[in-house]
């Protein structure tokens, strides 16, 4: 009788050799494309064959998802979706209702993710007067990264999916571009499980999203969320001052007690990096 660990060794090799003849095209297709109608139309169809896939594999381990997902229990995925900053506010609200969280045990981190370049001199940063690191120049975009049971990813999901209206984000009209691009991060990317998942929760919130995989630098289009491997792709912590910031929006002006938070994490020593500090360097608004 085949291990559970055997059987992934057989099933991941045979699904991403049947992803490489199927209908996923590289990034470079996806922007050459004419229109965002047209792309959200091709993602359609990858989304079709990303769930077939997914759920093909967990059928032929023999296995549920979730329990999968139980046996690594605790793991870092990143949501984005925009501007951080409201974002992260709504992940710290799901870690304190799902996961009973105290704000000493909060995990979620505004930063960037899903460039090519990775880092510069060791570091990623904000749009900076000194242009050092800036992370659209890298190709990254804004996301909030968090630890959580991979059992409870379907419940974030289902929270990542609920920011959406028709498929739009709230800021789509303003805040447009390779920065504020929507993708998700996964160990593994769409090969992992837990993509099944993710689709389940876009089924389950109005069914507004369409998913492919992320090959790095990825486009902005409406509708569209890019799958990142986090190993190919990880989270890069952003400045102290983007941490537990209020949202642009109105009635996103939160508590004091929520915006301290990224002094209080950084008096026990958490590491924010050494980018500079904003536009002008003042660190407040981006600036």
């Amino acid at each position: 009788k085949m291990t559970m660990v055997k059987k992934l060794a057989v099933a991941f090799p045979l699904l991403a050799q049947i992803w490489n003849v199927q209908a996923f095209h590289s990034v470079h297709s996806f922007q050459q494309r004419s229109s965002a109608i047209s792309e959200a139309a091709e993602a359609n169809n990858r989304r079709s064959f990303l769930e077939k896939s997914t759920a093909a594999l967990v059928g032929a381990l023999s296995f549920p998802t979730r329990a999968l997902a139980e046996e690594d229990d605790q793991i870092d995925v990143y949501f984005g979706c925009g501007c951080f900053w409201h974002v992260q506010h709504e992940f710290v609200e799901a870690e304190r209702n799902i996961l009973g969280r105290s704000d000493d045990q909060l995990t979620s981190r505004a930063g960037y993710a899903g460039g090519r370049a990775g880092a510069k001199d060791g570091k990623v940063c904000y749009h900076n007067a000194q242009s050092i690191s800036d992370y659209g120049k890298l190709g990254h975009a804004e996301v909030v990264s968090m630890k959580i049971p991979s059992s409870k990813y379907k419940d974030f999901a289902v929270e990542y999916c609920k920011l959406f209206r028709n498929g739009m984000r709230p800021d789509q009209a303003g805040d447009r571009g390779l920065e504020y691009r929507n993708l998700i991060g996964l160990k593994g990317g769409s090969k992992n499980p837990l993509a099944l998942e993710l689709i389940e929760a876009s089924k389950a919130t109005g069914d507004q999203l369409d998913f492919a995989v992320g090959k790095g630098d990825d486009s902005d289009a409406p509708r569209l969320v890019w799958i990142m491997d986090t190993e190919k792709y990880p989270f890069y912590i952003g400045e102290n001052y983007h941490q537990f910031h209020d949202g642009f929006a109105f009635g996103e002006n939160y508590p004091d007690s929520y915006n301290k938070l990224n002094k209080q994490f950084a008096s026990k020593g958490e590491d924010f990096g050494s980018c500079p500090n904003g536009m002008v360097g003042i660190g407040i608004g981006g600036l």
